[in-house]
């Protein structure tokens, strides 16, 4: 089990995955939480993605991308823009179908997930040493 855990491990997509669901765990703790403290969903939504931003960087970068050189931050943060921007319309829209906002965002989370991983990937950590082409 340890060895499959370990072989496993050394595939940037599964770090990825797991890195990535702690971020999400993290993220949309927040923005629940604030949700949960009368935060209208926008408002709520922007804090927990600028929360989310310095949290993701140093776990993505570090675990993932294995490079968190604080020169890649601006981009990274660019990157969580769009996806900020993108994941906004998405609710906004969600919402006037009818949805909840944390269901509406819970449904959004994969979406989001990996429209960041791909330009994370593509813009940010592009020159990052790889430990697996995975």
């Amino acid at each position: 089990m340890r060895a499959m855990v370990g072989s496993l491990w050394r595939l940037r997509f599964a770090r990825f995955l797991i890195i990535g669901a702690l971020n999400t765990l993290f993220g949309f703790g927040v923005f629940y939480l604030l949700l949960l403290a009368h935060l209208r969903p926008g408002p709520a939504l922007a804090v927990a993605t600028v929360l989310g931003v310095l949290f993701n960087f140093m776990t993505t970068g570090r675990v993932v991308f294995e490079n968190a050189e604080g020169c890649r931050l601006w981009r990274f943060a660019g990157v969580a823009l769009l996806v900020f921007v993108v994941n906004g319309v998405a609710l906004e829209g969600a919402m006037r179908l009818g949805l909840g906002a944390a269901a509406a965002q819970a449904l959004l989370l994969l979406p989001c997930v990996i429209l960041s991983y791909a330009l994370n990937r593509a813009f940010v950590f592009a020159t990052a040493p790889e430990a697996s082409k995975a």
